[in-house]
């Protein structure tokens, strides 16, 4: 059953129904679910598909050319064109008789096997697009190639693309429409720990707990997940080994390019040079406190929830699992669950927010919102706030969240009452996200500055 990406196939039908030639460009990282989609939209239509290999320019043009023929001729001998002017001459000609898909999947790995295929599909879109019907997308996983090569201004391609999907990992919201099995509760720890990439929740199992799911995905040697870090890295960049201390010095805390530096003991200007692809990766992301131009607190994070499980618990208990010590490797990991599991409430958290504000359910639209830490007047301490919203006025959203089993008290509504002390905005508002509930007390405080919203996990489940 296909899930998700009701937008992108409804933008894609649109452009298709239209009748004239489109060029849409498709490109995510690797798991993400982009042939999948692509499926899912030519299911019920005429379809040449294509997947480039890794290999010469000769064996993708033999290639290319079987998926031709086999369409027009079925299966059988099928001849090789002279070159791939030819094959989408061939191909522009088909489609101006009736409206045909041509798919090309890894256009990366064709691309780099035959260095003129870009200025080829240039001239032939330019000479055919106003008589052709052609639908024709270019799909890749490698993003830098796709953002560079084909949408980039040196690209022979810039400005012939109708539109282009960037594909994205599912939201807590999409990733537990996946699943009936696992209780709302469950489910939070299982979207921390596989994230919204759908190949990583595919390795979830629904008929089971989530400590059955953590053993059999993550403390078996022979599972998918308990090499995938290692097997992307090694598709995707040239020394892995680097990349794979990078993630883990921050996985172990070292969130600073300077703490980075030392922790893997590669210069700071390397450092930054790998951050950056691993952030065109969607594995790290950078961030600063919002509301602050300053450069000085940036700091770096791991932005996928598997990758971010996965380097917190599973080298330092790796001797455990290699030797096969399997209950005391899930011991470790379960004592530590709690914590991390509240930093992926605080992203569902911000997740829902967002959807408050695309529905108009707010005091103001805001345009971003994210963390904020910095030091504390009062106290003279550091202090932290989980989300701040902000518009590009006067307004702001102060948010606390907590995932513990005890209720939300009024003493931390208090604290970020007087946190907002430090901000100058003229409009504040408190919005409050629960495990469970509110004390009375805390309640009644809301109630008594008339500007708090109280919301718990159960209020978020009823989005629809």
């Amino acid at each position: 059953m296909f899930i998700g990406r009701e937008r992108e196939l409804s933008e894609l039908d649109r452009l298709y129904h239209s009748g004239d030639f489109q060029f849409p460009v498709i490109y995510g990282r690797r798991r993400i679910g982009k042939t999948s989609l692509i499926n899912e939209f030519i299911r019920d239509k005429e379809t040449i598909f294509f997947t480039g290999l890794e290999t010469n320019g000769k064996q993708n043009l033999e290639n290319f050319s079987r998926a031709v023929f086999e369409h027009v001729n079925g299966p059988g001998p099928v001849p090789v064109f002279g070159s791939f002017q030819e094959a989408l001459e061939f191909v522009f000609a088909l489609s101006e008789k009736k409206h045909l898909i041509l798919v090309i999947d890894e256009y990366p790995y064709l691309a780099r096997s035959y260095k003129g295929f870009a200025s080829i599909l240039q001239m032939l879109i330019d000479k055919h697009k106003d008589s052709s019907k052609l639908f024709l997308i270019l799909c890749g996983s490698s993003m830098s190639f796709m953002e560079n090569q084909v949408l980039g201004r040196k690209s022979p391609l810039y400005g012939r693309r109708t539109a282009q999907f960037k594909i994205m990992p599912f939201d807590f919201f999409e990733s537990r429409r996946c699943f009936s099995g696992f209780t709302e509760m469950d489910m939070v720890t299982i979207y921390g720990i596989a994230g919204g990439t759908p190949q990583y929740l595919l390795q979830m199992n629904d008929m089971l707990s989530v400590e059955e799911n953590i053993r059999n995905a993550f403390l078996n040697t022979s599972s998918y997940l308990f090499e995938e870090p290692n097997n992307l890295l090694k598709q995707e960049v040239r020394e892995p080994a680097v990349y794979n201390a990078i993630i883990a010095a921050i996985a172990s805390g070292s969130t600073r390019v300077s703490e980075i530096s030392d922790k893997t003991g590669e210069e700071t200007a390397v450092c930054s040079v790998y951050l950056k692809n691993l952030i065109s990766l969607g594995i790290v992301r950078k961030e600063k406190p919002i509301a602050e131009t300053t450069k000085k607190k940036t700091i770096y994070m791991i932005a996928d929830n598997m990758f971010r499980f996965w380097y917190r618990f599973i080298p330092p208990n790796f001797s455990l699992i290699q030797n096969e010590i399997i209950d005391a490797a899930y011991r470790n990991i379960s004592e530590q669950l709690p914590s991390f599991t509240g930093a992926v409430f605080e992203d569902i958290c911000k997740q829902y927010l967002w959807h408050l504000n695309r529905i108009g359910d707010v005091p103001f639209v805001f345009t971003e919102a994210g963390r904020w830490w910095g030091g504390d007047p009062e106290t003279k301490s550091g202090a932290e706030i989980d989300i701040l919203a902000i518009d590009n006025k006067d307004s702001a959203v102060f948010c606390e969240c907590k995932w513990t089993n005890e209720d939300f008290d009024v003493a931390a509504l208090d604290k970020l009452v007087r946190r907002s002390g430090s901000f100058r905005f003229g409009k504040k508002y408190f919005y409050l996200f629960a495990k469970n509930g509110f004390t009375p007390e805390c309640v009644r405080r809301s109630d008594e500055l008339g500007n708090v919203r109280c919301i718990t996990y159960g209020d978020m489940m009823q989005r629809k």
